[in-house]
C-alpha cells in the first residue's frame, strides 16, 4: 500500500478483523496511562472527600493537601494504592472501550454527522461492563488511601476487608457507582464526540483534538457527577471509619441522608477542585492515547491487508 493510501486511511472505521482488537489494546494502554499518571491527585480527592477525617487529615485546598501529606507522610504516601488502579485499569478500560466501538457502531455512531444520543448510550454500555470488573480493585485503592492506612499490599488489603467485612465490601457501592460513572461517561462520550467532530471535521487523525476536546469532557462530567462522588467515596471508605453510624450506611440514599445532615449541601461539593484537576488532564491523556493507539493499531492493519486486483 502507498504512503499515500496509507495517509487516506480512516482510522475511525477500523478493519472488521483488527477492530475488537485493536479498541481492546488501545483502550487498555489509555487506562493505565489515565489513572496512573494523575494518581497523587486522585488521593487527595479522596482524603478531602472522607466524611470523618482524622484531625491530621483535614485540607483547605489540593495544595495544602499535598504540602501537608508530603512534609508529614513523605510524597511516596500520595502514590499509596496505585498498583490496584494499575492491575484492574488495564483489562477494564479494555473492556470499556471495546464495549463502546461496538455499541456506537450498533447505535448508529459511526454514521456520518453527529450523534450525542447514540454516543451517550454507547458510553452507558461500556461503563456498565467495565465498573462490574473495577469496582474491587476501587474500593481498594480508596482504602489505601485513607489517612492511617494500615494496609501494606493490594493482596493484604483484599484479605482484611474480605475478612472483615466480607466480599459484599467490595461491591456495596457498585450501584452508586453506575448511578455516577453512566451520567459520568454519557457526558463525557458525548461531549468528546460532538467536540471531535466540530474541531475536526475531516476525521483524520489529529493529537490536539483528541487532547483538547478529551479533557473539555473530562472536566464537564467530572463537575456534573462530583456528589454522586462523594457518596462513592463514603461507601467504599466506611470501613475504616470509626463513627459506627458511617460504618453502617448502606446504599446511595443513605449515604445522601448522612452527608446532608452532617454538612449539608457544601458536602456535596468536596472534592469539587481535585476532581476536576484529575480528570480534566487524565481523560485527555486516556482520548489522546487512546486515539493513537487505535490510529497505530489500525495503520499497521492496514498496511499489512492484502490489495485485492480486479
Amino acid at each position: 500500500m502507498t504512503t499515500q493510501a496509507i495517509e487516506e486511511f480512516e482510522y475511525e472505521a477500523l478493519p472488521d478483523n483488527a477492530s475488537l482488537s485493536a479498541s481492546l489494546l488501545a483502550g487498555a494502554f489509555a487506562g493505565i496511562a489515565e489513572h496512573a499518571i494523575m494518581y497523587p491527585v486522585d488521593s487527595i480527592k479522596t482524603r478531602m472527600q472522607i466524611l470523618q477525617p482524622t484531625p491530621q487529615a483535614v485540607y483547605s485546598g489540593v495544595l495544602n493537601a499535598f504540602s501537608k501529606i508530603s512534609t508529614t507522610e513523605g510524597a511516596k504516601t500520595l502514590w499509596r494504592g496505585v498498583n490496584s488502579v494499575i492491575l484492574g485499569a488495564g483489562p477494564a478500560h479494555a473492556l470499556y472501550f471495546g464495549t463502546y466501538e461496538y455499541a456506537k457502531h450498533a447505535f448508529g455512531g459511526n454514521e456520518s454527522g453527529h450523534h450525542p444520543i447514540a454516543a451517550a448510550a454507547a458510553g452507558a454500555c461500556a461503563t456498565i461492563a467495565s465498573d462490574a470488573l473495577m469496582n474491587p480493585f476501587d474500593v481498594i485503592k480508596q482504602r489505601m488511601q485513607v489517612h492511617g492506612s494500615v494496609y501494606t499490599s493490594v493482596m493484604d488489603c483484599f484479605v482484611k476487608v474480605n475478612k472483615a467485612e466480607g466480599f459484599r465490601a467490595f461491591y456495596i457501592s457498585y450501584p452508586t457507582t453506575l448511578t455516577m460513572t453512566i451520567p459520568f461517561q454519557s457526558i463525557q462520550f458525548a461531549t468528546y464526540e460532538y467536540l471531535r467532530k466540530v474541531l475536526n471535521p475531516s476525521g483524520a487523525y489529529d493529537p490536539m483534538t483528541h487532547i483538547t476536546a478529551g479533557g473539555i469532557a473530562g472536566a464537564v462530567a467530572a463537575a456534573a457527577t462530583t456528589p454522586l462522588d462523594v457518596a462513592k467515596t463514603l461507601l467504599q471508605t466506611r470501613g475504616e471509619a470509626t463513627d459506627v453510624r458511617i460504618r453502617n450506611c448502606n446504599g446511595l440514599v443513605d449515604a445522601f441522608k448522612l452527608i446532608y445532615q452532617r454538612q449539608g449541601l457544601a458536602g456535596f461539593g468536596k472534592g469539587l477542585q481535585p476532581r476536576v484537576l484529575s480528570h480534566m488532564p487524565s481523560t485527555a491523556i486516556c482520548w489522546g492515547v487512546y486515539e493513537y493507539g487505535k490510529w497505530f493499531l489500525s495503520r499497521d492493519n492496514a498496511d499489512q491487508q492484502p490489495i485485492n486486483l480486479p
